[in-house]
């Protein structure tokens, strides 16, 4: 089975969800994001805010990741 990810505008979503279960397509829409994660998510965007923490884009960061 092949998994395809899409870009649906917020006001066509319901509209969408529902054709796709209506043509029998496996929906998943309950997505949930534990407690645990959001949490360290928000506190690293405080550290980020506050210049206690950086960030860099994946190009920069697999370099160093690759280069050891």
């Amino acid at each position: 089975m092949k998994e395809v990810t899409l870009k649906i505008p917020d006001k066509k979503l319901g509209f969408f969800l529902e054709l796709m279960k209506e043509l029998g397509f496996e929906v998943q829409d309950d997505i949930v994001i534990p407690d645990e994660q959001q949490e360290e998510v928000n506190k690293r965007l405080k550290l980020i805010d506050s210049g206690e923490m950086s960030i860099r884009n994946w190009e920069e960061a697999e370099k160093e990741i690759f280069r050891r």
